[in-house]
């Protein structure tokens, strides 16, 4: 699963990577400093895993991991070619959700490929864009439905029906994600089969400058009533401070960030939306070798989760010893939450809950 980083060019999306990843990608000061997409992976900031350590020892501990990729700055008229837009359109087909980098700070070193600095506008340009992008795929995939359906096809004859509904939304200027709020869950699954682009689910990134990290400034409050209207999610981040943080030493990150009065980097809230975006949940093992959180989709059984960890768990799968990790909070020890009975024995049909701590059982 894969979040990709998307905005007009010089917006801040290669900056925003390079905090989050550290992957040196190339931030420049001009349009299309980013051809091929980067691909960084992302640690998702996880305090209960130090909760855990407090009452199991062990030698190391692993967060969960999101793939994080930097895609090239899309321009008006991407849907017809411009500024090699199709290629990169391309990459964001590829992507499970969209991390939607909207400009929100003012600066005339820094240019901008329109006049002014507005994010309603640079929203509705990346949006009018890929909505063009799915509106050319769909009326292709259109007539072909229609014609089979004509012969005698009934699955196409309720695929047309379907594709019919989103051409209207789109002509209609409203994203395909709009529309999927109201659709069953198999037509869900169908427009996401096709790969449409404004299906997938977005989290705004209002970049503000490093005089308002909060986002309580004009320019983030038009990204932030954006995302209320669509019933999203924004995160206002000061990408070059945060660039700034990530090359501090822990201590000296944390005397920043009190100085700054700011709970934690931005960034961590930032991986925590996008992991929740994507519909990701973790469950944790523990034991004297390590602490680890894997990363599962919301509504894995237990035998899948086994799975994560190794394919011989899935297919040689007993059950599962479970117990919460808020059970440890309270008890302080696994001998201590079996003898209180909290430490339950789950089949093949068990859904893992979040938080979730699991000991597997299974054939070799």
């Amino acid at each position: 699963m894969q979040v990709g980083i998307v905005g007009l060019p010089n917006v801040g999306k290669s900056t925003l990577f390079n905090a989050l990843t550290n992957a040196g990608a190339l931030a420049a000061n001009y349009p299309f400093a980013t051809i091929e997409p980067n691909v960084g992976v992302v640690s998702v900031p996880d305090p209960r895993l130090a909760l855990i350590n407090r009452f199991i020892a062990t030698e190391k501990i692993v967060p969960a991991l999101l793939r994080v990729v930097d895609i090239a700055g899309l321009v008006r008229g991407a849907s017809a070619g411009e500024g090699l837009g199709n290629k990169f359109l391309a990459h964001i087909r590829e992507v499970d959700a969209i991390l939607h980098i909207v400009r929100c700070f003012e600066d005339g070193e820094v240019l901008h490929v329109e006049e002014g600095i507005d994010p309603q506008r640079d929203i509705d340009t990346i949006d009018t864009e890929l909505m063009l992008a799915d509106l050319e795929t769909l009326e292709k995939s259109l007539d072909k439905n229609r014609r089979l359906a004509r012969a005698g096809d009934k699955d196409a004859g309720i695929s047309a029906g379907l594709m019919e509904s989103c051409v209207e939304s789109l002509q209609h200027g409203k994203p395909l994600r709009s529309l999927l709020a109201g659709c069953k869950p198999e037509e869900r699954k169908a427009i996401s089969a096709w790969g449409m682009l404004t299906a997938k689910k977005v989290l705004y990134v209002a970049n503000v400058d490093e005089a308002d990290p909060l986002g309580r400034g004009p320019l983030a409050e038009v990204v932030r009533r954006r995302a209320a209207d669509e019933d999203g999610a924004m995160t206002p981040v000061c990408a070059k401070l945060e660039a700034e943080l990530a090359e501090l030493s822990a201590e000296d990150r944390q005397a920043m960030l009190k100085y700054l009065g700011l709970p934690e980097p931005a960034l961590d809230a930032v991986a925590r939306q996008a992991y929740r975006l994507l519909g990701l949940q973790s469950f944790f093992t523990a034991g004297p070798k390590e602490i680890r959180a894997w990363t599962i989709v919301q509504g894995t059984t237990a035998p899948q989760a086994a799975g994560v960890i190794h394919s011989d768990f899935e297919k040689g799968f007993i059950r599962a010893e479970v117990y919460n990790i808020s059970d440890l909070h309270v008890l302080k020890s696994e001998a201590a939450i079996r003898g209180a009975g909290k430490m339950r024995s789950e089949g093949k049909n068990y859904v893992l809950r979040e938080g979730d701590i699991v000991h597997f059982l299974f054939n070799a």
